[in-house]
């Protein structure tokens, strides 16, 4: 029974989609829409007040109708339809705009200018079984029309109508067929002749014709297919997709958190099959806001299958729209529409989900099964509101951690037990204590510390992959590496296609002197992450080197420089390797690049370069910390390449004195470097030795030695200054050149370093002058201002 005052009719629904919408978009975004403005302006409007039709609504590349006549619904759909056909004509294949049709009677609910309804939707199921440019209408439109319309259907028998309790019989309109004499629709599976033997075969031919058809779909749109020798990487051998980015096709560009998520839930569900190979958010979002061909996605990244799709947001109301391209064919798999609400996301996802597994054929464990049907969390208001903290954490600023915090607390609230948004807070927190941020959110770090244990419990309780990570970052934090070995190896048993999971396992693995099955876990992360992060570069470096594999090991150091050119860990590994290769000035220009790193963007100051206080030299054993680059052997194998490395050797050859107590500053003793008084200095002057200054630029200008010239301990401030290094020093001294180094006083200790460097180096004729440029204008020699 309807509700007192509600309004129904019996009407003609038609529903309109546009095919392949989303690539059509992310090919020429503003040529589509163009093109469907010009469609809409010039043929819909016009062929719709012809017809006596009207547009309940546009959604999207949708468009619901309803027609008073049925006769006139589907004399417009077929005059749509022929006209696109000539439309599309010589439009190159990737540009062509066509639409499905489905066409309804059906009693319907009347709400303003809007409709509701069963009829709604079976028309709306219906457009999905038509296939490009077609159309297909209910029986109870084919018997009112049969005999009033110039067309011929083809009966396609009961098809199951999803939320339809009973199959709906289908006709599909032959736009192409010849039509009858006497102008009426004919129906292909009533012709009859009695020349049966003949019509048999002929039926038979159409059998095996229609099969072939059936199973290329030449209706479906078709991408340019990619060529299997062309790829970057083997094809696995197992079914192997990338998810790319879903286009937010809602009014509200700020909806990209809610379709991004999406996207990620995907990539998530599907990495957890053991029977699928599936590339890694990381890569597929690379794409992401790019016009990529799906035959460059699937070259690049190595795989056959490609799923795109998009979505619309509005208000509650979520529109999916996605499908599944054979990357090697070009072709279709499915492209399938979901709608519903907000309240339904799971099951929408679930839906596109089952979708791929089905239409790859792959064979899911029971556990799988009970994994794909679990949900993190059933409430749609706490996980809107963790995408949106995620999405914010993931940019990484200071600024963003803090607009993130709100939302996953949100969204913890919500849902208690929503086991991966306490472990997105574990991980904020965790951050937040690492990279020295707890008082900028009015904390002291050891609360930072404990909100962050605190939510790892919580997340561990129904643990993912990520609450397993943050797990083994805390244990590793506390020196437990065999802990945090445990809990990498965890979050790869719950997701064993995550690239993340695997290079922090691999991590681990270095850590506890097992590079062998760190350098296989790193490769497994690296194919199904095609455009990983520098870091992973640096793992397999370090697997690499922990092999003795160096020439190797120096490339892939190299080029995770070149992608991270401010990470100390892989030049240290470039150093080591350097070191043990024999190629000791790479070696010692790779720790000159260190000391700039640490020089301008550290707190501590230069590796070996910069004491750690006025009278005393740090050792770089010390100042390295080698646990971040793994177990005792590891160790012993980056010392033992670090050794012979001047700028690493230089130290040990300078020895302070200081009486406990004096007054007196220290004295430095330099092997290989005597100290010269103001007579011997002066007298190596005028034997034309080079004298080297190496105080800041401001006392230099003040005043320097006739002659000398400037190659300081540091730069003050300013990278392009002067500055010691080999190269420097080369261009102005020969090994055998008598060297005399200095400073404004008789503080020696900045000339002290760099003639420690000099003998390192290999020159043996160094020198340091005791009384420094003060002494020596004192006594009434030679001496110059500026530059």
């Amino acid at each position: 029974m309807s509700e007192a005052g509600e309004e129904r009719r019996l009407t003609a629904i038609l529903a309109a989609d546009v095919v392949g919408y989303s690539s059509l978009m992310a090919a020429d975004e503003t040529g589509t829409l163009t093109s469907l403005k010009a469609i809409r302006r010039e043929l819909i409007e016009p062929k719709t007040a012809e017809h006596h039709g009207r547009v309940v609504k546009l959604i999207g590349d949708g468009t619901l109708m309803e027609f008073g006549s049925v006769v006139d619904a589907v004399r417009f759909a077929a005059d749509v339809q022929r006209t696109m056909a000539e439309r599309n004509v010589g439009v190159p294949e990737d540009k062509r705009i066509a639409y499905r049709m489905g066409i309804n009677i059906g009693d319907i609910i009347v709400e303003g200018d809007d409709i509701y309804g069963d009829g709604v939707n079976v028309a709306a199921r219906l457009e999905e079984l038509a296939e490009p440019g077609g159309i297909c209408v209910a029986r109870n439109v084919y018997n009112q029309v049969k005999d009033k319309v110039d067309a011929v259907f083809e009966d396609l028998g009961d098809k199951e109508i999803k939320n339809i309790p009973e199959p709906v019989q289908v006709f599909r309109v032959l736009l192409d067929a010849p039509i009858t004499d006497r102008g009426a629709a004919t129906t292909v599976t009533d012709k009859r002749s009695r020349h049966w033997p003949m019509v048999a075969v002929g039926l038979a031919v159409l059998v095996v014709v229609a099969g072939i058809a059936l199973w290329q779909r030449p209706w479906q749109p078709r991408e340019e297919p990619a060529s299997v020798e062309a790829m970057a990487f083997p094809l696995p051998d197992k079914p192997s997709i990338a998810v790319l980015p879903f286009n937010n096709m809602s009014d509200d560009q700020s909806q990209d958190y809610f379709t991004d998520g999406m996207t990620e839930d995907l990539i998530t569900d599907l990495s957890k099959i053991s029977g699928l190979f599936v590339i890694s958010r990381n890569s597929s979002f690379s794409y992401k806001g790019q016009r990529v061909k799906v035959r460059q996605v699937a070259e690049e990244l190595g795989v056959r299958y490609v799923l795109e799709g998009s979505v619309r947001r509005a208000g509650e109301e979520v529109r999916i729209n996605a499908q599944l391209i054979d990357a090697t064919t070009g072709g279709h798999l499915w492209a399938e529409r979901y709608d519903g609400t907000l309240e339904d996301i799971f099951d929408l996802q679930d839906k596109v989900t089952a979708q791929i597994v089905g239409a790859l054929k792959v064979n899911l464990t029971g556990e799988e099964a009970v994994e794909q049907a679990r949900h993190q969390t059933e409430n749609a208001a706490a996980h809107d509101a963790y995408l949106q903290g995620w999405a914010l954490y993931k940019l990484g600023t200071l600024e963003d951690f803090k607009r993130a915090l709100p939302f996953l607390k949100s969204a913890v609230e919500i849902d208690p037990d929503y086991a991966q948004a306490h472990a997105a807070l574990a991980a904020l927190y965790l951050d937040i204590l690492d990279r020295g941020w707890a008082f900028d959110f009015d904390m002291p770090s050891l609360r930072a510390e404990e909100f962050a244990n605190k939510h790892l419990e919580e997340a561990l309780k129904r643990p993912t992959p990520l609450a397993h990570a943050v797990s083994a970052r805390m244990m590793w934090s506390y020196g437990l590496a065999d802990l945090a070995l445990a809990e990498a190896e965890k979050a790869i048993a719950l997701d064993g296609n995550n690239a993340a999971a695997l290079a922090g396992f691999a991590d681990a693995l270095i850590r506890t002197d097992r590079p062998a099955e760190a350098l296989e876990s790193i490769e497994r992360a690296l194919r199904l992450d095609p455009h990983h992060p520098p870091d992973y570069l640096v793992t397999l470096g370090g697997a690499l080197f922990g092999l003795e594999r160096f020439e190797e090991s120096l490339s892939a150091s190299e080029r995770a420089i070149q992608r991270s050119p401010g990470n100390v860990v892989p030049q240290i590994y470039r150093a080591a390797a350097l070191g043990i290769l024999g190629r000791i000035e790479e070696a010692d220009d790779a720790i000159e690049a260190v000391n700039e790193i640490r020089h301008w963007t550290g707190p501590g100051g230069e590796l070996s370069l910069r004491p750690t206080n006025e009278f005393a030299f740090g050792d770089w054993d010390a100042e390295i910390d080698f646990r971040s680059y793994g177990g005792p052997e590891m160790r012993a194998l980056l010392r033992e390449g670090l050794a012979v490395i001047p700028l690493l050797k230089w130290q040990y050859l300078v020895a302070v004195q200081r009486t406990p107590g004096s007054p007196e500053p220290a004295t430095f003793e330099v092997e290989g470097s005597p100290l010269l008084g103001l007579a011997e200095a002066k007298a190596l002057y005028d034997r034309g030795a080079i004298f080297i200054d190496t105080s800041s630029r401001e006392i230099w200008r003040e005043s320097h030695v006739k002659g000398a010239v400037h190659l300081p301990v540091y730069r003050g401030g300013d990278p392009a200054a002067p500055h010691l290094d080999r190269h420097s020093l080369r261009e102005v001294a020969g090994e055998d050149d008598e060297i005399v180094f200095y400073f404004r006083d008789a503080n020696t200790s900045s000339a002290s370093w760099e003639a420690a460097k000099a003998v390192a180096w290999g020159y043996r004729k160094v020198h340091r002058f005791l009384g420094g440029a003060r002494a020596w204008a004192a006594a009434g020699f030679p001496v110059e201002t500026g530059d």
